[in-house]
């Protein structure tokens, strides 16, 4: 959640992580293992998943049909995180993905979720008005686009696999990876050639 820690929150946690060792249930080396997976995740990963897929038909139908078994084949470890769900945007429909209750996020291929995704006034206006949260973004859909929204839970994580810019036919998969934003994988953007240097940022952020 967004709530501010509580001030004996660290004493705690110390506590937890040290009833665990004493119990043989976590060791050392795997929590340091852990914290350093958690230190590399970032936007990139799910950036790259998307390139792929925008590359290779097998690829894509991996990664729409078991989302973590695509991440896990990239090198990266779901242990212990909720499964991984990818939403497939058409020319008839755009996925929005909002965490209405807390900031439930796939952080294994996002890496930490911005401020903005955490904020009430996201989680609320993403589903009053997701045209308008779009808007604040400078995204702008087609007329007749369905603006679909999903909820991320502690039990499902969501990020989207954006339509792929005509402009980049005969790109190379790292040249993709570059306009596939955190943005983009979220829902509030889309992928612009050439990359954008900025983001735009929504009136609570």
């Amino acid at each position: 959640m967004s709530a501010p820690a509580r001030p004996d929150s660290p004493a705690r946690l110390e506590a937890l992580i040290a009833a665990l060792k004493a119990k043989g249930i976590l060791t050392e080396e795997e929590l340091s293992a852990r914290q350093e997976q958690t230190d590399r995740a970032s936007p990139e990963i799910g950036a790259r998943m998307v390139a792929r897929a925008w590359l290779d038909p097998e690829w894509r139908q991996l990664l729409l049909s078991d989302g973590t078994a695509a991440a896990e084949a990239l090198g990266v470890s779901m242990a212990g995180a909720p499964p991984l769900g990818v939403l497939e945007d058409t020319p008839q429909r755009h996925h929005l993905v909002v965490c209405t209750l807390c900031s439930c996020y796939p952080r294994a291929v996002l890496g930490y979720p911005p401020h903005w995704y955490k904020s009430f006034g996201y989680r609320a206006r993403a589903v009053r008005d997701p045209r308008g949260v779009l808007a604040e973004w400078g995204t702008a859909l087609p007329e007749g686009v369905e603006v679909r929204v999903v909820d991320s839970t502690a039990d499902f994580r969501w990020m989207v696999l954006p339509l792929r810019p005509a402009e980049t036919d005969g790109w190379s998969e790292d040249r993709l990876t570059e306009i596939i934003t955190r943005d983009v994988l979220v829902g509030v953007a889309l992928p612009r050639p050439p990359p954008s240097t900025t983001s735009a940022q929504a009136s609570w952020s």
